[in-house]
């Protein structure tokens, strides 16, 4: 694939702000970055189209020059380097990336991410930043109201694993707000309690924030992949029988591998009782609240301390736009701030410093995430929205009754959050007695799935074991474009690549 641009041997330096910025060249290479964009969109929702063109990385090198040289590289030889790096790269936007907890591309945040860049600012004052402060002040009335917080307040960083230890933090400091300045020496054993299906970033809280990891309780889950809550007493009694202080639990609204909802109102119950932070981690499941139909999964969020929410995920709203939504108003600024003089000044006049947002937060430089998700919301609706919630569920729910029907497979979890989670057992393994040489063999059969698809380019699903069960594929519906076409294509193209294992 080359270019068929004219630019000869143009370099950066033809380019503004090297020339005036009138010059032609400048519009003619953006404006051809812009279809190469457009183009690679437009292909992301061909269904002929490959998810991947896979290489590895070896080969990658021979096709690709990553090398930096001395001298500057021509336009010409950019684009077509772009080019090539749009043919190699995998297509998230595709209707058949089912692999990670985010894909597609929402249209108008496309273009919220482009302008984004663009106007290039960091959202940490409102004289840097004043109309995108406003955006966000206005976004966080409305998702501050959709979950209760009535009072609430709300920043965005950079992905739900952040947004999940700065909870963690901010429950370290409401137990404590000399931790800040003193540190945890000389404290009692802090503990975190999280399901034994929790994400991952809460034990690299508890490391970062300086708990360790051994501070993290793993509570029970039930078959559907639920904290139990009775164990969740039965390890608070156990923690302050040993002396130790418990600080948070943190809930999960759609665990990550099987799309679970822990018992909010139950939990809220107990953590009340103890004076202990309720966190729940809805990086993935927290937008089921837009829909009527399945908001029901967190009854009881407006009891929570605090709420972690990743519009990235489910909603196509682009890497990365997720936030923390937190009950009581001025916490984070308390929790975070470092007063630095240089960025807020607290004798401006010409308007009121209260807006500058950035010391609410534990980073500097803030990226404007809210652009998109406001183009979202506006260009949609709050009907669009929900639509596009409804249609998440509902694939997920018809890839359950299609797994249900087929001979080979097998459901292991009825749907609550989008998730699909299933097994395929090849003819010959299913005539296999049960026992160990039959779960050798069945372990085998997703990771090779996996790869006859990823060479095939066909589609892309993750795999991974769980408890007791042996590896399995996790089906993921976060791209409200997909159809119940591609969920019953994906039981055939499983037992397509698999039926010969």
């Amino acid at each position: 694939m080359g270019s068929n641009s004219n630019f000869g041997n143009k370099t950066f330096k033809d380019l503004f702000p090297y020339v005036d910025s009138s010059s032609p060249v400048t519009a003619q290479f953006l404006n051809e970055v812009a279809n190469k964009g457009l183009k690679y969109i437009t292909e992301n929702n061909n269904r002929d189209t490959k998810v991947v063109n896979f290489k590895t990385p070896e080969e990658l090198e021979k096709l690709i020059d990553f090398k930096v040289k001395e001298d500057p590289e021509s336009l010409e030889t950019i684009l077509n380097e772009v080019d090539n790096i749009l043919k190699y790269v995998v297509r998230t936007g595709h209707p058949r990336y089912f692999n990670t907890l985010w894909s597609g591309a929402d249209i108008t945040a496309v273009a919220g991410e482009w302008l984004t860049t663009s106007t290039n600012t960091s959202m940490f004052t409102f004289e840097t930043a004043p109309v995108y402060i406003m955006m966000e002040k206005f976004m966080w009335n409305l998702m501050c109201n959709l979950v209760g917080f009535k009072n609430g307040d709300g920043i965005f960083f950079p992905g739900g694993s952040l947004c999940n230890i700065a909870a963690i933090n901010l429950a370290r400091f409401r137990f404590n707000p000399s931790i800040k300045e003193e540190g945890i020496f000389g404290q009692k054993r802090l503990i975190i309690y999280a399901s034994e299906e929790s994400h991952y970033s809460i034990m690299k809280g508890a490391a970062l924030c300086g708990f360790g990891t051994k501070s993290v309780v793993k509570l029970k889950t039930d078959p559907s992949g639920k904290i139990i809550p009775e164990d969740l007493e039965k390890q608070i009694k156990e923690s302050i029988e040993k002396g130790d202080q418990p600080m948070i639990v943190v809930a999960t609204a759609g665990t990550t591998v099987g799309g679970a909802y822990d018992p909010i109102n139950k939990l809220a119950d107990i953590t009340e009782k103890h004076n202990i932070w309720l966190h729940v981690d809805g990086a993935w499941g927290a937008p089921c609240m837009l829909s009527s139909k399945h908001k029901h999964f967190m009854s009881g969020i407006e009891r929570a301390d605090s709420l972690t929410w990743d519009p990235h995920k489910m909603m196509g709203l682009l890497q990365q736009c997720a936030f923390l939504l937190v009950k009581e108003k001025g916490l984070l600024h308390r929790c975070n701030s470092a007063n630095a003089s240089y960025l807020f000044q607290q004798d401006k006049t010409s308007y009121d410093v209260s807006y500058d947002t950035g010391d609410k937060t534990f980073v500097c430089g803030r990226r404007n995430d809210v652009f998109k998700l406001w183009l979202y919301f506006k260009s949609k609706g709050m009907k669009g929205v929900e639509e596009d919630i409804n249609q998440c569920f509902a694939n997920s729910r018809h890839l359950a009754a299609k797994v249900i029907e087929r001979d080979g497979f097998e459901l292991l979890r009825e749907p609550e959050c989008a998730n699909t989670c299933f097994i395929y057992i090849p003819p010959r393994i299913a005539a296999m007695p049960k026992g160990e040489e039959r779960d050798r063999e069945l372990k085998k059969v997703a990771p090779m799935i996996k790869h006859r698809m990823t060479d095939r380019g066909t589609m892309l699903i993750a795999y991974q074991p769980l408890k007791e069960h042996l590896n399995f594929f996790r089906m993921i519906n976060a791209n409200p474009g997909q159809t119940f076409e591609d969920m019953e294509f994906i039981v055939d193209e499983i037992e397509r690549l698999g039926k010969d294992l």
